[in-house]
């Protein structure tokens, strides 16, 4: 099984977790994306439900497709939130952001009474940092909290699309992509950075994922949360 059919597989079982009557969040990213599809069969099919999109790319996607959205200013609880993941680690904390969408998606994930993660198999590490840690900033405060991360032992990286300009994000921030290596102590990393001011948001999603869909050449890996 190859990555792609991997990511596939693990967005066909989350399905399972989805029910009649649900507000579902959905999230951003070429994992999710695999979701949407099906999705939509399940709702030409009588399925009813409300989706949140993270993202002003997920909510196109989702109402070309068929799916009905509403917002947060309507239904501040979700019964189900589904999304990806860049880095998963033994204890289910996360790596998330790679598509730009984090700050969306921790608010959906935050409202959530359960949230599922699907990805490939090459997103589970023994330890974060692989990845980047993606913050969001305020652009007024960019040098300075670029400095102060870079204090942290970080190599900072201004994110740009793929022409070449600064990547704006949907609320209209910059994102900072923050390389730290092995990161031993997430949640410590996460008050660090939540202590700088003009730091809007950042990728690091510490327990807060409930169950862990892994795609395997065998099949699909479930993992899940102390206690969940």
């Amino acid at each position: 099984m190859n990555l792609e059919q991997e990511k596939q597989s693990a967005a066909r079982q989350a399905l399972g977790f989805i029910h009649d009557g649900d507000i579902v969040g959905l999230g951003t990213g070429s994992t999710f994306n695999y979701l949407l599809p099906p999705l939509a069969e399940r709702v030409h099919a009588g399925l009813k439900i409300l989706c949140i999109a993270t993202s002003n790319q997920t909510a196109k996607a989702a109402a070309e497709l068929g799916i009905p959205l509403t917002t947060l200013d309507e239904h501040q609880e979700i019964n189900l939130d589904i999304d990806g993941a860049d880095e998963i680690d033994p204890q289910l904390a996360l790596i998330k952001g790679g598509g730009g969408a984090f700050l969306r998606e921790k608010i959906v994930a935050s409202a959530a009474k359960r949230l599922v993660i699907i990805a490939d198999s090459t997103k589970q590490v023994s330890l974060l940092g692989k990845a980047p840690v993606p913050v969001e900033v305020v652009p007024f405060a960019q040098a300075l909290v670029a400095k102060e991360i870079h204090g942290l032992g970080a190599t900072v990286n201004l994110r740009k699309d793929k022409q070449g300009k600064v990547f704006v994000t949907d609320e209209s921030h910059h994102i900072l992509d923050c390389h730290f290596g092995e990161i031993r102590d997430p949640r410590n990393l996460e008050r660090q950075l939540e202590e700088i001011p003009g730091v809007v948001g950042h990728g690091l999603f510490i327990g807060m994922a409930d169950v862990v869909l892994i795609g395997k050449d065998d099949g699909v890996i479930e993992l899940r949360a102390k206690g969940k």
